[in-house]
């Protein structure tokens, strides 16, 4: 029996997101969500796949990353078109964008405040806001 305060198991996980769970799904993510919170791409978890020797093609990782993404399992943080990263904290945040190495770090969302947002517009809810903010190096 599992300890109360540890990590779903993957099979668990995707129970609760009521998604069947494959050996595809299952391996995807045990390696997802095995190594703490952070930011993935497609490629870095097609990547992390073939080095774990996950029979995986590149199109199901993708298509895998957008339906935990439709479950809730994750977040998706568009950074630029055609870039986007995978998000496994689900909490209120915001993130920093490092332009030159493409690293997205997390910003508490207690450190940002927002102090007016427009009226949405009618029949619409605010769903979420997301911030990202873009950093180069200091100029010297």
């Amino acid at each position: 029996m599992k300890a109360p305060d540890s990590s779903p198991t993957p099979s668990e996980r995707l129970s609760a997101a009521r998604l069947r769970p494959t050996r595809q799904r299952l391996a995807l993510t045990s390696l997802v969500f095995g190594q703490g919170e952070r930011h993935i791409s497609a490629e870095s978890l097609h990547d992390e796949a073939v080095r774990a020797k996950v029979p995986v093609s590149l199109a199901t990782v993708y298509n895998t990353l957008r339906r935990f993404t439709e479950c809730g399992l994750l977040r998706e943080v568009l950074v630029a078109p055609g870039k986007v990263y995978f998000d496994t904290n689900s909490a209120d945040h915001y993130h920093f964008f490092f332009e030159r190495t493409g690293e997205l770090t997390d910003i508490p969302a207690d450190d940002v405040t927002l102090s007016k947002l427009p009226p949405t517009p009618p029949g619409t809810d605010l769903a979420r806001v997301d911030v990202i903010i873009r950093l180069s190096p200091a100029k010297a």
